[in-house]
């Protein structure tokens, strides 16, 4: 990898995937698990990853249900370690290299029954040093546009499925006005009775169907970490590490 050659194997869904992920780099953690556990994909269909990088979320996704998926991915190092994350775990993943807002040809010929997207959380300010960590964390192509290109590649009643912070519920919500609908918002909550920091958002294009809230997902118990041992809720460990979908 250049620039970046030390890499780490984590573990994802309980064991069932070993990923291949840059040590100083952006790491792929809950999220992606989280967001391709959220996606209603099913056997068959087409999906595409916006921003895929390691190719966590397909994995995942593809570890659970048979289906077709494509990542595309801006960076080339993170390309190529999704490419082989895939190889390694014995997954089919076809990954575009190119950027999301300037969509690849190849990519601008087809639609998708479904589209996945963890765009960076924060907005633009100060870079972190790490220029792969500083990408997948820190906003450069604005959220509108990630939504846009998403919806863009969607086919009719094609499904969109995001996660991102509470705090830029607004903005998703702008995006989505009047190209898609049947709005399905899960909160995810650290603890109980803490306020949810994320969430994930499924959305139907073209669909005119009312907006629903979920139960939060709550992912840790007890008011506060303890220990070094793992925390999660039942409900949690379900997804996280025994690689069942989550319901809204």
């Amino acid at each position: 990898m250049a620039g970046q050659p030390e890499l780490t194997q984590d573990q994802f869904l309980g064991g069932r995937l070993t990923i291949s992920q840059p040590r100083h780099g952006y790491r792929a953690a809950t999220d992606p698990v989280l967001l391709a556990a959220a996606c209603p994909a099913e056997a068959g269909q087409s999906v595409l990853e916006l921003g895929c990088g390691v190719g966590v979320a397909a994995l995942c996704l593809g570890a659970r249900v048979s289906v077709q998926v494509t990542g595309i991915e801006l960076q080339a190092d993170y390309a190529e370690l999704a490419r082989r994350n895939a190889r390694d775990n014995g997954i089919k993943l076809d990954v575009v290299d190119g950027d999301l807002a300037q969509m690849p040809e190849t990519l601008r010929a087809r639609s998708f029954d479904h589209v996945m997207l963890n765009p960076p959380f924060f907005g633009p300010g100060a870079q972190a040093e790490d220029p792969g960590r500083a990408r997948g964390r820190q906003e450069q192509t604005a959220l509108s546009v990630w939504i846009d290109a998403a919806l863009r590649r969607l086919k009719p009643k094609g499904f969109l499925t995001l996660i991102m912070l509470t705090e830029r519920l607004p903005e998703v919500i702008v995006a989505l006005d009047g190209r898609a609908g049947g709005v399905a918002i899960k909160p995810l909550a650290p603890r109980a009775g803490r306020p949810a920091a994320r969430f994930i958002l499924c959305a139907r294009k073209g669909s005119r169907s009312v907006a629903s809230l979920a139960n939060p997902l709550v992912l840790h118990e007890g008011s506060h970490h303890r220990s070094d041992r793992d925390d999660y809720t039942l409900e949690a460990k379900a997804v996280l590490r025994d690689g069942h979908s989550l319901k809204f």
